[in-house]
């Protein structure tokens, strides 16, 4: 019997021993036959005519400074579609954070926004790919699939000075889970600025087998002209000085070409699986100070490994005689893989000034 795992249209009319489940502020159990029985909660007001069943609970209030479990899942099975969206006073100042089984280290970490390709999500840019959509005006969705073998926690931390409030659905299976199945990691990073001819660090010390599926990258441009001259490479398995893969820019490896330029204007793009989603703080095409939102999902092409991985790019622009300028920028990003084990340590996350997008 079909276990609902890696469900497509090339499975879905195949019949299933799953249990379709889902976690919201009305169901935070997610158990069966226990969705809208809320008597307090965000809406009680609203609904005080109509009483319970009538969206007494449709979101949550977080804390400042508090964490709140978005869900505790027992037994095994796998998220299959996340959507979420918040009154965040300023981006990245919410935390998710994702635990596998009896791990006490997250195997996500990653501050909101980034984690759904959306750094500054107080701007909205559409987002339509087969892993995250972004869409009007704050709708959060991923669709990467997180298999468990004995419990799954979400957790998300408010690291602001203020409460806001969130609304969220976590939709997942309860099914046996393949031996085959590994798990899903997202880590976050940021240098501000990268230091003078230093790659930029995207993720190391990857160890186990696995599978390396996507990179969300927010890039701030410290100088004029253009910046995506750098390469990313592989290094995998064993590899020191020289990788396995190495791109030829990073434009091309984001699935765009000559500069994302289109009659000298930069060019957004959403498509399945790479896209250039976000442009802002000037019209000026190659000027300083603009911040670019790419994102590249190895779904058809997942860059597989046994070992380990580390994954490197340049920041690399031009300067007079033709020759190659190493870039001081600011820059961020999200890695995401799938693993053999949950993760056994998460280098640390910066502090919130850190963290902060000016």
């Amino acid at each position: 019997m079909f276990s609902g795992l890696s469900s497509g249209l090339s499975d879905i009319a195949r019949l299933s021993n799953a249990k379709t489940r889902s976690i919201s502020p009305e169901n935070f159990t997610g158990e069966k036959g226990k969705g809208g029985m809320a008597t307090e909660g965000t809406g009680m007001h609203a609904a005080r005519d109509l009483g319970q069943g009538w969206k007494v609970s449709p979101s949550i209030n977080i804390k400042a400074g508090e964490t709140f479990v978005l869900a505790d899942i027992q037994g095994s099975g796998a998220i299959k579609h996340i959507w979420i969206t918040d009154n965040m006073p300023r981006p990245r100042l919410g935390i998710l954070r994702m635990y596998w089984d009896d791990s006490e280290v997250p195997s996500v970490e990653v501050p909101l926004g980034d984690f759904f390709a959306t750094a500054d999500q107080q701007n909205y840019a559409q987002i339509s790919s087969l892993a995250v959509c972004v869409n009007p005006k704050r709708g959060l969705n991923c669709y990467w699939e997180m298999p468990f073998r004995k419990r799954s926690k979400i957790t998300l931390e408010n690291i602001s000075d203020r409460d806001y409030n969130v609304y969220y659905q976590i939709d997942y299976v309860e099914t046996e889970i393949p031996e085959d199945a590994a798990y899903f990691h997202a880590q976050f990073r940021r240098t501000n600025p990268l230091p003078y001819a230093t790659p930029y660090t995207i993720v190391d010390n990857i160890k186990g087998k696995g599978q390396y599926v996507g990179t969300y990258m927010y890039w701030g441009v410290n100088n004029n002209g253009w910046w995506g001259e750098g390469e990313i490479k592989f290094f995998m398995d064993g590899d020191t000085d020289f990788p396995t893969i190495c791109g030829t820019g990073t434009e091309d490896y984001f699935c765009g070409a000559y500069n994302f330029d289109v009659d000298g204007q930069y060019t957004t793009f959403t498509t399945p699986y790479a896209g250039l989603a976000k442009l802002s703080n000037t019209d000026q095409t190659y000027l300083s100070q603009r911040r670019f939102s790419m994102y590249r999902w190895h779904i058809v092409d997942p860059i597989y490994f046994d070992t380990d991985l580390r994954v490197t790019i340049q920041a690399l622009g031009w300067r007079s005689g033709g020759r190659y300028l190493p870039l001081m920028d600011d820059i961020s990003s999200v890695a995401y893989w799938y693993q053999s084990e949950p993760a056994k340590e998460m280098p640390p996350l910066p502090s919130a000034d850190e963290l902060e997008i000016i």
